[in-house]
C-alpha cells in the first residue's frame, strides 16, 4: 500500500473534492462460526433477514428500506470487512475514486456491488488503514416501521455509527473534515491530547467516531432503539437466556452524546453497542463539546467506572485484499492510564479535592478492577 503523506506525517489534503456522504449504512462483518452469529443477531437482538446463504447473512433493523444494516459473511478469523456509506447520488461515486487515487489509496469499483442488494460501489483503504464503502444504488426492501406486529420489546430500528480506533486522533480528524465529517463533541486534557472525537453526516452526534489507541481496529458499530426501556428489555432478555455474559458494559448513559447506552460482545468478540437518545447537531454553528479526559461522567454519566477490556480489545479490519491489516501503537498518553492507571485519576466536580471519595476511588483504579 503506497499513500501520500506530508513530512509531518499529517496527510495532505488532496484537491479533489470528497464524495457528499448521506450517512453511515451498513458493516461488513467476518463471522467465525454463521449459525451461532445468526441466533446471536436475529434470534436475541431481532434483526431482520433480508437474504441469506450457506455463506453470509444479510441484515437490517426495523425503520430501514435499504437492504441491509450488516452483513455477516463466514470466514476463518474474526474481522471487519467494510465500513460502509450511502453517498447522495451516483455521481458521487466518481468523486469517491478521485479523492482517495490522488491520496495513493488502493481503490476497488464495482459496477455490480460487493454484496447482494447493493449496486456501483468503490471500495478504498483510507490513509488511516480503514476499509471503507461508498455507494448509492441500492435494492429498496419493506420498511417495517409500522409493522408492529414484529415488533419486540427491544426492537433494534436503525444503524446509528461506527467507531474506530486509532492511534493518531487529531490526524485522523483532520483527514476525516477533509472528508466532509464536521466534529461534535471530543475528549481532551490540559496538555492538549486529543483522546477521541465524535464526527458525523447526518445530523447526530456522530457517525463514526475515532478512538486513541492501537489500530487501526474498530471498537463498535451501534443499532438504535427508540427509547431507553428498550435497552433495559434487551438486559432483561440476555438474563433470562442466561446470556448475561455478552454484556460487556452498561446499561448507562453517556456524558459524551448524552445517549443511553449497552455495550455487548457477540459470538466472536465483535462490539455492539446499543444506543438511544443523542441530541440534535445539524445547524452549521452547532458548538463543539470538549469534555476533560479526568472527568468520570465523560464515558458514564452517573459516574460508572469502565471495564479495561472496553478500552484495550477491538475487532481487527481487513485490507481490500481479506488481508488483516497491521496495528500501529498508540503514541500520546493512553485515555485508560490518565483515569484508572496507577498513576491516573478522575473527579466528580474539578477542583474540589472530596469530590471522588476513597471507598469510590477503588473503581477507578486498574489494579482494583483487576
Amino acid at each position: 500500500m503506497t499513500q501520500t503523506q506530508n513530512a509531518s506525517g499529517t496527510i495532505p489534503t488532496p484537491a479533489a473534492a470528497p464524495p457528499d456522504i448521506l450517512r453511515c449504512a451498513y458493516m461488513e462483518l467476518v463471522v467465525t462460526d454463521l449459525v451461532r452469529s445468526r441466533d446471536f443477531y436475529v434470534d436475541v437482538l431481532n434483526l431482520v433477514v433480508t437474504a441469506e446463504d450457506e455463506d453470509a447473512i444479510y441484515l437490517r433493523s426495523m425503520e430501514e428500506f435499504i437492504h441491509h444494516n450488516l452483513v455477516l459473511r463466514r470466514g476463518e478469523q474474526a474481522a471487519v470487512a467494510a465500513f460502509s456509506y450511502r453517498v447522495r447520488s451516483p455521481e458521487e461515486l466518481d468523486k469517491a475514486e478521485s479523492f482517495y487515487r490522488e491520496l495513493g489509496c488502493p481503490v476497488i469499483r464495482k459496477k455490480e456491488g460487493f454484496v447482494k442488494g447493493i449496486g456501483d460501489s468503490v471500495r478504498v483503504q483510507d490513509p488511516l488503514g480503514f476499509p471503507y464503502e461508498f455507494f448509492y444504488e441500492v435494492e429498496h426492501v419493506e420498511r417495517l416501521a409500522w409493522r408492529y406486529d414484529l415488533y419486540t420489546p427491544g426492537s433494534l430500528v436503525r444503524l446509528d455509527h461506527f467507531n474506530q480506533v486509532t492511534p493518531d486522533v487529531p490526524k485522523a480528524v483532520k483527514f476525516m473534515e477533509d472528508l466532509g465529517f464536521r466534529v461534535t463533541e471530543d475528549i481532551r486534557d490540559d496538555e492538549g491530547t486529543t483522546y477521541a472525537a465524535w464526527m458525523r453526516r447526518k445530523p447526530t452526534v456522530h457517525d463514526t467516531a475515532m478512538t486513541g489507541g492501537a489500530g487501526p481496529r474498530m471498537h463498535h458499530v451501534a443499532f438504535a432503539t427508540h427509547e431507553k426501556h428498550n435497552i433495559l428489555a434487551i438486559c432483561d432478555k440476555l438474563g433470562a437466556l442466561r446470556l448475561s455474559d455478552h454484556i460487556e458494559r452498561g446499561p448507562g448513559r453517556h456524558g459524551v452524546s448524552n445517549a443511553f447506552y449497552l455495550y455487548l460482545r457477540d459470538p466472536d468478540g465483535h462490539r455492539i453497542e446499543i444506543y438511544t437518545q443523542d441530541y440534535y447537531t445539524g445547524d452549521p454553528d452547532n458548538p463543539v463539546v470538549t469534555w476533560d479526559v479526568h472527568d468520570n461522567q465523560r464515558r458514564d454519566w452517573w459516574g460508572n467506572p469502565v471495564v479495561p477490556s472496553w478500552y484495550t480489545e477491538a475487532s481487527t479490519v481487513l485490507d481490500l485484499e481479506g488481508r488483516p491489516v497491521p496495528t500501529t501503537e498508540r503514541t500520546d498518553a493512553d485515555e485508560m492510564e490518565v483515569t484508572i492507571g496507577a498513576d491516573g485519576f478522575s473527579y466528580t466536580r474539578k477542583g474540589d479535592d472530596d469530590s471522588m471519595p476513597e471507598w469510590k476511588q477503588g473503581e477507578y483504579k486498574l489494579g482494583n478492577q483487576l
